[in-house]
């Protein structure tokens, strides 16, 4: 009877022991996650700060570098004008532009590539990487 009580005792000994070291187990892995998750947040924070500070430095270079990748993007969907820069818009308002026909289609973040010597404007879809809308324009 006595053997019996003991075995139960060292049998609840066993279990208690495993229960903290589960609780330990789980406490690691806890911290583990979350200094992970700190590092990571940290490092997105330092790039988007130094991205910030280029573009308060230096916004023409922020925004020739989103023209390039622009060009580049539809340059591969559709023949562009040679030997011109074109001005490029982001559509970030469809309000204005609900009565005109051209940006029927739009949707905010689209972008317009506009060449005034060629006159033609180009309506592009980044998100989608579609060509939405070409139209001539009219200067006069």
């Amino acid at each position: 009877m006595n053997n019996h009580k003991m075995e139960e005792g060292s049998g609840e000994s066993a279990v208690s022991a495993g229960g903290f070291s589960k609780i330990s187990k789980t406490t690691k892995i806890l911290i583990l996650v979350l200094v992970v998750t700190i590092i990571a947040l940290g490092t997105a924070m330092y790039f988007m700060s130094k991205r910030l500070d280029e573009l308060k430095t230096n916004p023409q270079k922020v925004g020739q570098e989103e023209l390039e990748s622009t060009l580049e993007m539809v340059g591969k969907i559709m023949v562009l004008p040679v030997n011109e820069q074109p001005t490029l818009a982001t559509v970030t308002d469809l309000a204005p532009l609900k009565d005109q026909p051209f940006f029927a289609n739009a949707k905010i973040g689209d972008k317009v590539l506009l060449y005034t010597a060629s006159r033609k404007a180009i309506l592009y879809d980044p998100v989608a990487n579609k060509i939405v809308e070409v139209a001539p324009i009219n200067l006069e």
